[in-house]
């Protein structure tokens, strides 16, 4: 998404921002998702430490539940007319991205809501999802703001007091913020919430929880990496035997999956019924029917995200404007995704589909195209690649065309980004490179006023 120059509403000074303003959960699945974590049009002010969402017109659009919902903020004052243009624009990218026989009579009847807060809850209400759940959902973005500026002392009494709220929901809000705002391009805020998060873990009941569960995964990860090639049947069911707790089962159930087959659940059985009667028996029965029911999970597991990204698949070459719908939707492009790709790409080409086949040559085409960095990014490596200011002007000198507003203002944004690093060489060396870029642009001005 294109970041946008706007007025911070508290010092009125220019920054950038990510400005949303449709939620199309047509075009992109992920759309309520951004809007219901509170994290879009969040504004991070660098100059005056500022952090608020921004006020600015809404619709939200969900064709399952045929609903339609429209929000202008009051305090901007908007005339009526201004307020039907504005909407009605963002209405009919709505209906243009609709199949023909998608387009419905509540289309034509957007609801208003009068707050933003009003939204939410009536996007909520269609989940089914109560007021009392949705006040629970914002007491956790409440504590999250407060522990944001915090300050160590502060944070673990806050930590303390607040133990019974920071549960398994709290820490899901929170790790999908730091998701929603690294997508918005504010990777200073991304990682500040990240830094948060990972802060809370050993402060809190429930972060301790987590901790000694990620200790257990990472150790049935290092057992089956010790096993190595030498990994056989007969020694994935030794590590089960020998897992310590339900944790670690269910970690060696998950990461070696492909290994539980018949076969090895054949030698389960015979190791049960050669073991003589008694506790030794029962351990072993009652390990083969956790270790079915664990492996049946995974699969189901693994079934419903293939699910999901073949409807997200779907739903990226059946728009009418692939780009668009694919760039909603490259949050959501993971390992799953490009699995049901190659399937279908396989699918179309052996069924001669090959109207499929180009649509998918499509997706894949833009999908290689998001993965290469923007020009800006590639020239700042280019340039602080080069051993002195004197190479890097040099550079600029033979390559003025890319000195533009857009490289200063990613400059700018990387050397802010890098102020907390733990790399102090390379945060110097791009505020370095900043002052120079700036340098020569307020020169190469001059020379052309």
């Amino acid at each position: 998404m294109p970041r946008t120059m706007i007025s911070c509403p508290n010092c009125r000074q220019p920054i950038q921002a990510d400005v949303r303003q449709l939620f199309d959960l047509a075009a992109d699945p992920t759309a309520k998702q951004a809007l219901l974590s509170g994290a879009a049009n969040l504004v991070n002010c660098p100059l005056c430490g500022f952090t608020g969402n921004l006020a600015t017109p809404l619709v939200y659009h969900d064709p399952d539940k045929e609903l339609l919902l429209t929000f202008v903020p009051p305090e901007l004052n908007l005339p009526q007319p201004e307020q039907e243009r504005l909407l009605g624009g963002l209405i009919n990218q709505v209906v243009n991205a609709l199949p023909q026989e998608k387009r419905k009579g509540y289309l034509l009847r957007p609801q208003q809501t009068l707050t933003q807060q009003g939204l939410v809850e009536r996007v909520l209400e269609a989940d089914g999802i109560t007021r009392e759940m949705l006040q629970a959902q914002q007491q956790r973005l409440i504590l999250i703001q407060r522990m944001q500026q915090a300050t160590p002392d502060v944070l673990a009494e806050l930590a303390r007091q607040e133990d019974a709220n920071i549960d398994a929901e709290f820490f899901g809000l929170l790790n999908t913020l730091v998701q929603t705002t690294a997508m918005g391009g504010d990777e200073n805020a991304a990682r500040q919430l990240s830094e948060l998060s990972k802060n809370l873990l050993p402060l809190t009941t429930y972060g301790k929880q987590v901790l000694a569960q990620s200790a257990e995964i990472e150790a049935a990860i290092a057992s089956l990496k010790e096993a190595g090639q030498e990994l056989t049947r007969e020694k994935l069911l030794d590590l089960v035997l020998q897992a310590p707790n339900e944790t670690r089962l269910r970690a060696l159930a998950s990461l070696a999956r492909p290994g539980m087959d018949y076969q090895f659940f054949q030698i389960l059985s015979e190791r049960i019924e050669g073991a003589s009667a008694g506790n030794d028996k029962e351990k072993l029965t009652t390990l083969r029917e956790n270790l079915l029911e664990m492996t049946a999970a995974v699969d189901k597991q693994l079934e419903t995200r293939l699910m999901q990204s073949r409807k997200l698949l779907n739903q990226i070459i059946q728009a009418k404007d692939i780009r668009a719908a694919l760039q909603q939707a490259l949050p959501a492009i993971d390992e799953f995704f490009m699995q049901v790709f190659d399937a279908e790409m396989k699918s179309a080409a052996q069924q001669g589909d090959q109207e499929k086949v180009k649509k998918l040559q499509e997706v894949l085409d833009i999908l290689k195209e998001a993965s290469q960095l923007p020009p800006e990014v590639e020239f700042i490596e280019e340039l602080l690649s080069l051993p002195d200011d004197d190479a890097r002007q040099k550079a600029m000198e033979s390559q003025r065309e890319k000195v533009t507003p857009e490289f200063l203002s990613t400059l700018a944004n990387l050397a802010y980004q890098l102020q907390e690093s733990n790399d102090a060489q390379v945060a110097e060396g791009v505020k370095a490179l900043h002052r120079l870029a700036v340098k020569f642009s307020m020169a190469e001005s001059m020379k052309k006023g």
